[in-house]
């Protein structure tokens, strides 16, 4: 009872988020970058998602898939990023014990929902590519809703697996987090009781998530290629891969990270953080460019957007 009571008066409120360096340039400079990437990745994701709502030629699964994808980014950026550069601007490092709780959780849900998005995409491609001529009726609109439901499902029940465990732990000693954001590893360290069993089932929890969407991913892409070199013509294959080569580098660079972050050998905390901020800052800013620069219809999509806003302004364009 007394060590109980000990615990409670020593419980941690509030967290440390120490970022980068404690150098003031370099922290200077990690805060203008951080920015400009940030506003342009909710600015390039949100303008996908009001384009493809708003233009009748993009309603069609694919593009409702990017769409969501799009979704995901931006909030997987903004629970990642937005505390750091809030805190930058408030000349504070501090994370309540709540907030550092959910910004686990969102992490987990917006990186585990895209994770099985990016699954869900490569079976869209794959039924695009092998079935063509029952792509419609596999790929209804009641089929797609339920689809995306079933990736938001699944990253909730990832990022609940992953909080739980957290939750239960008592921290009561350091609360500096060697971090520019909370993650479950690094709460692990800073806990006042064993986390053996949490860290194996939050590893096996990570690793089974990342494990079936790249064998759904691969499975896809193994049929498809299978499909494609079946084709004749030299177009047509041209056609065919091109149309999964933004998806495939997309996926590439989100499974990158993940190997380096949850299956690979001790790294510094630095080369950690660089690892982290790739994944949750450089991937979705990346991606808008990847979708938009490479698909014609996106772009003229925009343009007619443009137009539109134009001459609701009143504007004359010749």
């Amino acid at each position: 009872m007394e060590e109980k009571e000990v615990r409670n008066e020593t419980r941690v409120t509030h967290f440390i988020l120490l970022g980068f360096s404690s150098n003031p340039d370099l922290h200077i400079m990690f805060f203008v970058l951080f920015l400009v990437m940030y506003l342009l990745t909710i600015t390039l994701n949100l303008l996908i998602v009001v384009t493809i709502y708003m233009d009748s030629h993009l309603h069609s699964p694919m593009y409702f898939f990017l769409s969501n994808l799009s979704f995901l980014d931006f909030g997987f950026s903004t629970v990642a990023v937005s505390k750091f550069l809030g805190n930058f601007v408030s000349h504070s490092k501090t994370i309540s014990f709540n907030g550092c709780l959910s910004q686990v959780f969102f992490l987990h849900l917006f990186g585990g929902a895209e994770c099985f998005h990016l699954s869900l995409m490569a079976y869209d491609r794959y039924v695009a590519i092998c079935y063509p001529l029952r792509y419609t009726t596999i790929m209804n609109r009641q089929s797609c809703l339920l689809l995306v439901f079933s990736t938001w499902a699944g990253g909730f029940i990832h990022a609940f697996a992953q909080a739980f465990p957290v939750i239960q732990l008592p921290f009561c000693g350091p609360n500096e987090i060697n971090h520019f954001c909370c993650e479950t590893h690094t709460l692990y360290v800073l806990a006042c009781s064993s986390t053996f069993i949490s860290e194996i089932a939050d590893m096996v929890n990570t690793g089974s998530l990342s494990l079936t969407c790249f064998l759904v991913v691969s499975i896809s892409y193994a049929y498809i290629i299978s499909t494609v070199l079946k084709i004749h013509s030299a177009e047509g294959r041209r056609k065919a891969f091109s149309t999964c080569a933004s998806h495939l580098m997309v996926v590439t660079l989100f499974f990158g990270p993940l190997v380096f972050i949850y299956m690979r050998p001790p790294m510094t905390f630095a080369g950690e953080k660089l690892v982290s901020a790739f994944s949750t800052i450089v991937t979705p800013w990346l991606n808008p460019f990847i979708y938009t620069l490479r698909n014609e219809k996106v772009k003229e999509a925009m343009k007619r957007l443009g137009e539109k806003k134009v001459s609701l302004l009143g504007i004359r364009v010749d």
